[in-house]
């Protein structure tokens, strides 16, 4: 994510900021990917602190206008935790805009999203054909905590669980290409496998001992459809990480050249290579403060051919280049 220049002043904004540091109030404009200081401002401003512009007055923005179903608001901490979730909405939608995806230029479906806040029992979250279901409730940083160590994983975070149930949504559009299934299953495998017999294998006795020689984590080990969503999201872990490493002002030898894109790079190794420098770097500097690495994966060579493989068919876009 870059850091953006003030539209009215000397300083910079950072994605999530609603006012200016003397606080006059901007907007994000996700088509010139820059923030301006005129409304009019998304509708849900007030309520969640939604910073994006809007196409009228009293309108959603462009990624507010993507909740079909939002949470009930009477709920205590529906609204912080709905507010959490949407700017970890936004902060993907855009990621995924560097490469034309959910943009007024796409022509394809867009994704829609149920906002849930868990009942009795938790919100299942995932995406079923175009809708992509979220559990507000673990925008709540200790509830979040209690899963990931309840299923051992070593990240879990509310831009995480977008970046893998989007991936399955553009999977589920990319998948009306006939080149893109053949492509996909010589390096994947078979999706039409069954899934809900693989996904009770996996839980029942767990990944192989070698998952990790394949797959980027022991839940992609479990199905290809499940490979796909944690590689796509991987991609934009690694992609975005560099890129705003690179735009705080992060230079180290290696990298491609001054003022790299990480988004328009086209070569996925060189990205790669890149973004395993980097992550190595902020790695070792949360540990200098006794915390968790930022990125706490390996990534084998198989791996990098599977993010290869999405590099290439994510970065065409959702205009099919």
């Amino acid at each position: 994510m870059h850091v953006f220049s003030n539209p009215i002043g000397a300083g910079s904004l950072w994605f999530h900021n609603l006012t200016t540091a003397d606080g006059t109030p901007v907007g994000y404009d996700p088509q010139a990917r820059a923030f301006i200081p005129t409304p009019p401002f998304c509708i849900n401003r007030e309520i969640i602190g939604c910073n994006w512009i809007a196409p009228k007055e009293d309108a959603f923005c462009r990624s507010c206008a993507m909740t079909a179903l939002a949470p009930n608001i009477s709920v205590p901490s529906a609204i912080t935790n709905w507010a959490q979730t949407e700017a970890a909405k936004r902060w993907v939608l855009d990621n995924l805009g560097r490469w034309h995806w959910f943009r007024p230029e796409d022509r394809g479906t867009p994704p829609y999203f149920h906002m849930l806040d868990d009942g009795p029992t938790p919100a299942a979250m995932g995406h079923v054909d175009g809708v992509v279901t979220i559990s507000v409730a673990e925008a709540d940083p200790v509830l979040r905590t209690t899963r990931r160590e309840a299923l051992d994983e070593p990240y879990r975070t509310m831009i995480g669980h977008f970046r893998h149930e989007i991936a399955h949504m553009l999977w589920w559009r990319l998948s009306l290409r006939t080149d893109f299934l053949e492509a996909f299953r010589a390096v994947f495998g078979d999706e039409r496998d069954d899934y809900p017999a693989a996904l009770k294998c996996h839980y029942s006795n767990g990944p192989a001992n070698d998952w990790n020689l394949n797959y980027l984590t022991a839940y992609a080990s479990a199905h290809p459809h499940e490979d796909w969503a944690e590689t796509a999201a991987h991609l934009l872990h690694l992609t975005d990480i560099t890129d705003s490493a690179i735009s705080a002002g992060l230079s180290l030898p290696g990298l491609p050249y001054s003022g790299w894109d990480a988004y328009a790079e086209p070569d996925p190794m060189s990205l790669i290579r890149a973004a395993i420098k980097v992550v190595t770097i902020v790695n070792h500097a949360n540990r200098s403060m006794g915390l968790d690495d930022v990125y706490p994966f390996l990534v084998s060579r198989a791996a990098q051919k599977k993010l290869a493989f999405v590099h290439e068919w994510l970065r065409r876009g959702a205009l099919g280049r």
